[in-house]
């Protein structure tokens, strides 16, 4: 309880102490993890896992990690995920992958790296 006095009448009176208010990020983002449903926090999983497997992808494993990231992104998006660039860029990156691919297999006639 909080006392105030007032101009006029010079009495005092008493009133519940106000609540101090959340930040709106934090209060929105806790609701949004409370009320994120399964399928999308697989599908936000899937776009971080189509974007990694892409990204090493180009490093080591073309031929298998190319193909899972694209298949991975487009369930993603499918899904409705909230991290569609991240889903954006497993895409883009699945697909470097099959070209970097294609183009060691016609230059080397292998699919590997040689240094």
């Amino acid at each position: 309880m909080t006392t105030t006095l007032t101009r006029h009448t010079g009495r005092r009176t008493e009133r519940p102490a106000e609540q101090k208010p959340q930040k709106p990020q934090t209060a929105e983002r806790q609701t949004q993890k409370a009320h994120t449903p399964p399928a999308r926090r697989e599908a936000d999983g899937m776009a971080i896992a189509s974007f990694v497997l892409g990204l090493v992808g180009l490093l080591v494993f073309n031929v298998v990690l190319g193909p899972l990231a694209l298949v991975l992104a487009t369930l993603a998006l499918a899904r409705g995920t909230t991290r569609r660039g991240r889903a954006a860029l497993g895409l883009t990156l699945g697909a470097a992958d099959l070209i970097v691919l294609a183009a060691l297999a016609t230059t080397d006639h292998t699919l590997s790296w040689s240094l």
